[in-house]
């Protein structure tokens, strides 16, 4: 198994401390694709580049996916520009990976409706309870990834987003995990700034 489907695992297995987004979600599973190539030496980062390396292929399909998807010359991307970039929807491309695997089942609720509603829930399987294992072991870098979507009670990159944590020893690692956590911020501040923009709207409709 690799991190993205650890994370999405563990989010879909244990409640969020805040409801759950799933645009965090996706940013957060696109760093965590960042970190396994890194681990796989698939890439390498300059500053906040990513440079790919010339042998970039990885046994997962998704990871293949990821880092096929990179620009392989000069400027390359940056590590924040390639999560908004590879982030959209890729919740929803992992949730359909999980499925086609098995991973995942369907649901049925509400057997009155003549349209009976689905929805996806785990399975027990291996890749389960090495998930669950792994998060439960507080591994540094899945728990850092599950604070900054707002699962568990870790903070994690919320402290020391930088190489001097030492829990996250690697720089490079680091990296990637602050430019999550300032990316799902980020997101989270356009949201409320939409909210308050609605918010007045409506309130000229009613005169206040």
């Amino acid at each position: 198994m690799t991190t993205p489907r650890d994370l999405l695992i563990i989010a879909m297995d244990l409640q969020a401390s805040r409801t759950l987004e799933r645009g965090d979600l996706s940013l957060a599973l696109a760093g965590a694709e960042l970190i396994d190539l890194l681990d796989a030496q698939a890439i390498t980062l300059a500053d906040d580049h990513i440079v790919p390396s010339d042998r970039h292929a990885v046994a997962d399909r998704m990871l293949d996916e990821a880092a096929s998807s990179l620009a392989r010359q000069a400027p390359y991307d940056s590590v924040d520009d390639w999560l908004w970039r590879r982030g959209r929807d890729l919740s929803a491309a992992y949730l359909a990976a999980l499925e086609a695997e098995g991973q995942l089942s369907r649901q049925r609720h509400h057997r009155w409706l003549i349209f009976q509603p689905t929805h996806l829930v785990l399975v027990d399987s291996p890749a389960r309870r090495h998930a669950a294992n792994r998060y439960a072991s507080d591994e540094p870098i899945l728990a850092a990834l599950a604070a900054a979507v707002g699962i568990g009670d870790n903070v994690g990159i919320g402290d020391k987003p930088t190489g001097e944590s030492p829990s996250v020893a690697d720089d490079a690692v680091a990296t990637v995990l602050a430019a999550v956590l300032d990316a799902v911020r980020g997101l989270e501040a356009e949201r409320q700034r939409r909210a308050l923009d609605e918010a007045a709207f409506d309130n000229i409709w009613r005169g206040e």
